[in-house]
């Protein structure tokens, strides 16, 4: 599957209130491509199941499901996984789960970070925040124009990440963005059927280009 499109990401409170299953499936039905399951609470038990129900749906849409931060989770689960950089050892993820799964990672604005990722054998490469970012205010600040050394740098994917919203993503994915990483502009929404259309305007940028 290449790795190119909307890239939905789940947000605890957002999701909140059994919102979780219904609006990741309008996500999944308005053509995400990959979705991550974010949630970065101790309860076990509860994002096993939920881990579980997603990875059905994304299933049946025919998309990807990576697990945020827990590589042991997305090998029990035989998905992706995606971590930051205090989240533990890519290389070590890459070896867990084997050379087909998606391990992504990610980079700040850092082209250094990228190819280290990339030496440890990442799928694809994330930096950002673009934008000013809810979910990270405090992150790093990148530019557009990194998108554009990176793509002339290296042979993989690239995410664009932080206050993306379907007014500025056209400058992402025209400097060289594969995916964009949508959470709040995706799922701060009042009803499954407006996240779906919300993701249906992020994916058709992406057969527009």
């Amino acid at each position: 599957m290449k790795l190119r499109g909307l890239y939905a990401i789940t947000d605890s409170q957002l999701l909140a209130d059994g919102r979780l299953l219904p609006y990741v499936e309008a996500a999944l039905k308005g053509g995400a491509q990959l979705l991550q399951y974010r949630d970065k609470s101790h309860d076990e038990s509860r994002r096993l199941r939920e881990a579980e129900s997603l990875r059905e749906l994304c299933e049946r849409h025919g998309a990807q499901l990576i697990i945020n931060d827990d590589a042991e989770l997305a090998a029990r689960l035989g998905v992706g996984v995606h971590l930051g950089q205090t989240d533990g050892s890519l290389a070590a993820a890459r070896a867990l789960l084997g050379r087909n799964a998606v391990v992504g990672a990610t980079c700040h604005a850092s082209l250094e970070l990228a190819a280290q990722a990339a030496g440890e054998g990442a799928s694809y490469i994330a930096f950002g925040r673009f934008f000013n970012s809810q979910t990270k205010p405090g992150a790093p600040a990148a530019t557009v124009d990194l998108l554009e050394q990176a793509r002339s740098r290296f042979g993989l994917p690239l995410v664009a990440i932080g206050g993306v919203t379907i007014d500025n993503a056209p400058e992402l994915i025209g400097r060289g963005a594969d995916l964009l990483a949508v959470i709040h502009a995706l799922f701060a929404a009042d009803s499954a059927a407006e996240v779906e259309r919300r993701a249906r305007a992020f994916s058709a940028l992406f057969q527009a280009d």
